[in-house]
């Protein structure tokens, strides 16, 4: 099995070196991973990750576990798969009902690194809807004191509706789509700080991989709809460091990069978070405290077509066994490394609290990200839920209609209206 080693290059430190053939130091369940010791993690982790470990982000090791398919997914792959072919671009999928469009991945197909994303695109933890309720973040720079907090935002809702895949929620496998979406998605309204009350996004994604996303920001103070461009969802916004099209570590639509597969390796990832509510650790206050395991995962790497996107490259780490995104390094457009997104997953059948919904699979909930700026040294942490809701599960999947996702509420009217 290939895999990549790491070396330095230019003022912004890690960069990727070559995939080669070779071995790397290893870790064992129970070690505790640090800026005296992160040689011994060489080979499972990312340039970025190294620069936060270094940092002071502590790294504690667990035992590896499995985590099972939705038996639903499952079925659906079993049932459709076969059936699906890639057009010679690798930009549209033909004949996708549901599940995984492509479960056998041949590093050596042409089209594997297309395959790996469109697998991504359609994973098992995008299936119906899902609701993410009160979260909040901090943005500020890293000090030796921890966070220097700038900003603290609180945030009623971020919801998604896809359109085709389904699943678990009638009508399925897809809704009457005259639109032709696949994902309607939005984020709002902030309820703080006070001058950003009532700021939100929606965003409408299309299965013609030709067409180009709508996308709304509303800005109460303004009184006005601003309409953004593909390119402008890299861009951060309200001075904190996360972008539309890296949340979950890769949002963009698959044409809007030249995607190459790295190879494959393992790495150190967080996907049985033990915190719920997150846990952020007591001295390095932006990188939350838990445990991680070694993941086979798929490394790919996304060019932008896009002559104003913010960054020049995405090297995205993919999970193969759920097909979500560990962590992801972005590059900025002179190519020097710039910042990193970090999940942290909690595969659990059901939250904290006495009245959290029980589910038939492990779910991905996600307690907590972390978007860092290595060049600033300036970093955005969220906690999914906030921990000021006592009992808030934050996460609430496939649930339609009873987590309030309507068609109606990925409305520009529902957007104006909620911000008022």
């Amino acid at each position: 099995m290939s895999k990549l080693i790491w070396g330095w290059t230019g003022v912004a430190g890690l960069a990727l070196a070559a995939t080669v053939q070779t071995t790397h130091a290893d870790v064992a369940p129970g070690d505790r991973i640090t800026a005296d010791n992160v040689e011994r993690a060489a080979g499972l982790i990312s340039p970025g990750l190294e620069w936060c470990i270094r940092r002071g982000w502590p790294i504690t090791v667990r035992e590896p576990r499995k985590i099972a398919w939705p038996k639903a997914y499952r079925d659906a792959t079993e049932k459709y798969a076969s059936q699906v072919t890639l057009s010679a671009d690798g930009l549209t999928v033909h004949h996708y009902v549901a599940g995984q469009p492509f479960p056998n991945i041949d590093p050596k197909d042409p089209q594997a690194a297309l395959k790996i994303m469109w697998n991504y695109n359609y994973g098992m933890v995008t299936t119906d809807d899902v609701d993410l309720r009160n979260f909040d973040a901090d943005t500020g720079s890293i000090t030796e004191h921890g966070l220097g907090v700038e900003r603290h935002f609180l945030l009623a809702h971020f919801r998604r509706l896809f359109w085709n895949g389904r699943l678990y929620v009638e009508p399925k496998p897809e809704k009457p789509n005259p639109n032709g979406y696949r994902v309607q998605q939005g984020l709002y309204p902030i309820l703080e700080p006070f001058d950003l009350k009532g700021v939100g996004t929606l965003n409408n994604r299309y299965l013609d991989p030709l067409k180009q996303d709508d996308t709304w920001l509303y800005l109460p103070s303004l009184r006005r709809v601003r309409r953004l461009s593909s390119a402008q969802r890299s861009d951060a916004l309200f001075g904190q460091d996360t972008d539309v099209d890296s949340f979950g570590g890769y949002a963009g639509q698959i044409s809007w990069m030249d995607w190459k597969l790295l190879g494959e390796r393992e790495v150190l990832a967080v996907m049985h978070g033990d915190h719920y509510p997150v846990k952020w650790d007591a001295k390095v206050d932006w990188a939350f405290d838990e445990r991680w395991e070694k993941r086979k995962v798929w490394v790919v790497e996304g060019t932008s077509k896009l002559p104003q996107y913010a960054f020049s490259k995405r090297v995205i780490f993919i999970d193969q066994e759920t097909w979500t995104i560990p962590f992801s390094d972005l590059y900025d457009r002179s190519g020097e490394l710039w910042k990193i997104w970090i999940n942290d997953y909690s595969f659990r059948t059901r939250p904290e609290g006495s009245n959290a919904i029980e589910y038939p699979d492990e779910m991905g909930f996600v307690p907590a990200i972390v978007m860092v700026d290595m060049q600033l040294e300036h970093a955005t942490k969220a906690s999914l839920p906030s921990a000021r809701f006592a009992g808030e599960q934050g996460w609430y999947f496939n649930q339609g209609e009873k987590a309030g996702v309507t068609d109606d509420w990925f409305s520009v009217a529902a957007l104006v209206s909620a911000g008022r």
